[in-house]
């Protein structure tokens, strides 16, 4: 039996660094991740955070569990709960990238170790709407927002 997995494949017209950068610049999460800033060293072991916005408060943790520029970002994930509350287990996050003809990227997020396949519905509908941003962003024609 397979493990449950969300799973999103989709081709974006940009480039794997463009790409790269609004996955791990949280500057750049910002603008289509709902205001979410996104922070880490990016080395393997090292934590990462979301913070809503300019906010201090973590809203979710992770540890990076794989960092390959502009190829491969894997990370722990678990959304923090109010103090008292229970936490789930932490799920994991892996981007990969592969690069195709005229500018394009093939973006596979793959979100696993989940409880079970009825959280695989739940990924979906906060993953769908992240994603569809995500492709407007680096579509628009903004380069300057991801290119520095």
């Amino acid at each position: 039996m397979t493990a449950p997995a969300f799973v999103h494949e989709m081709d974006l017209a940009t480039t794997p660094e463009r790409l790269w950068r609004a996955l791990t610049d949280g500057g750049v999460t910002r603008r289509y991740w709902f205001d979410r800033r996104i922070e880490s060293t990016w080395a393997p072991g090292s934590p990462v955070r979301f913070h809503d916005g300019d906010g201090a408060t973590v809203t979710d943790t992770g540890t990076v569990l794989a960092y390959e520029p502009a190829r491969r970002l894997s990370y722990s994930f678990r959304h923090e709960l109010q103090e008292g509350a229970a936490q789930r287990p932490y799920t994991r996050v892996t981007f990969g990238l592969t690069p195709l003809a005229n500018e394009r990227v093939r973006l596979r997020l793959v979100h696993d170790q989940l409880s079970g396949p009825d959280e695989v519905d739940g990924w979906r509908e906060g993953w769908t709407p992240i994603l569809a941003n995500l492709r407007e962003f680096l579509e628009s024609g903004d380069k300057a927002a991801v290119t520095g």
